[in-house]
């Protein structure tokens, strides 16, 4: 490898709790395999304040959707302000500004999203009714569609205002990422997980991307070693799947992939991808396998379309 020792790493991350955890947790990452390889780094963090984070009142479809919570770090880092950033990969545009590249993306935890509930009760004993709480679009819709009786609506936030929330403004239950409550280490406020055939998670959801220059070849050298290839592989199929449909926060869009067979060579996936109403009165699921995951985010896309989705992204506008 040719990595310099001694260099200053300077990696640029919002300035949440959880944000700033996930990053601590990538440094660590990061500190051991450059102490493994004999080079002698050390690292700074940067806070950015985002569009997302100075916009909290409004829900994220009506301000302009994903890239909200990663644009002014992109920025710092094509100004070479920061040599690297950690991102949650469910906030990252499919398309990548010129220049920057995802230079790795870590093993993935748990995809899931899970309900948090005042009375302990699981989303099926959830009170006819219920007032449940979710600002994103994707979520709402399949709970609609599997609960018509709730009450979605929006609420925002980092992770510990939203918990608030629960209590003070008379939510029955809340919706969050499992991932970040568990980076948090906060497993034990989740109530249950919402298994994938009930809420097929964000595109990236539980997966880290770590954006670089594509011309820091040093930088894209380290980060290499941190790349989980299973998870990069499943990312890059529902990534291609994010693409084909031209999908944002705007469009209720999940999909979710794993490894399903193949070899070690030629792995095999399996995604699942679905389109939805924000409503809920029409949620579109296609599932396909291959092995080549540009083309199998595209091929789930055309699955979807042929079954209507192409007139549920034109009413909402995708």
């Amino acid at each position: 490898m040719t990595l310099r020792k001694g260099r200053t790493i300077v990696v640029g991350t919002r300035q949440s709790a959880l944000a700033l955890t996930q990053t601590g947790q990538v440094i660590d990452g990061l500190r051991e395999l450059s102490a493994r390889h004999g080079m002698d780094y050390s690292f700074e963090i940067r806070k950015i304040v985002t569009k997302g984070d100075r916009i909290l009142d409004v829900t994220l479809s009506k301000v302009g959707g994903k890239g909200l919570f990663v644009k002014e770090i992109e920025q710092a880092l094509l100004d070479k302000e920061i040599d690297l950033a950690v991102h949650s990969m469910k906030d990252m545009p499919y398309e990548l500004p010129e220049g920057l590249m995802n230079g790795a993306v870590p093993k993935r935890i748990d995809p899931r999203d899970c309900i948090i509930t005042r009375g302990g009760e699981g989303l099926a004993e959830l009170p006819h009714g219920a007032r449940v709480g979710t600002s994103s679009l994707r979520r709402a819709s399949q709970l609609q569609h599997y609960r018509p009786d709730l009450r979605l609506e929006p609420v925002r936030g980092n992770i510990d205002s939203r918990i608030r929330k629960l209590e003070t403004e008379g939510f029955d239950a809340i919706v969050l990422a499992a991932a970040g409550l568990t980076r948090m280490g906060w497993q034990e406020r989740m109530t249950a997980p919402l298994e994938v055939d009930v809420c097929l998670p964000a595109v990236g959801q539980g997966a880290l991307g770590i954006e670089c220059r594509q011309e820091d070849t040093e930088i894209r050298e380290l980060l290499s070693l941190y790349n989980d290839p299973e998870t990069e592989l499943a990312v890059r199929a529902e990534r291609s799947f994010l693409g084909a449909l031209n999908g944002g926060c705007q469009i209720p869009i999940g999909a979710y992939a794993t490894i399903s067979g193949g070899s070690e060579e030629e792995p095999e996936l399996q995604l699942t991808g679905m389109v939805g109403n924000p409503d809920g009165s029409t949620v579109l699921k296609e599932m396909r396998r291959g092995t080549d995951p540009e083309a199998l985010g595209k091929e789930v896309a055309d699955a979807l379309r042929a079954i209507g989705a192409d007139r549920i992204l034109s009413e909402i506008g995708g």
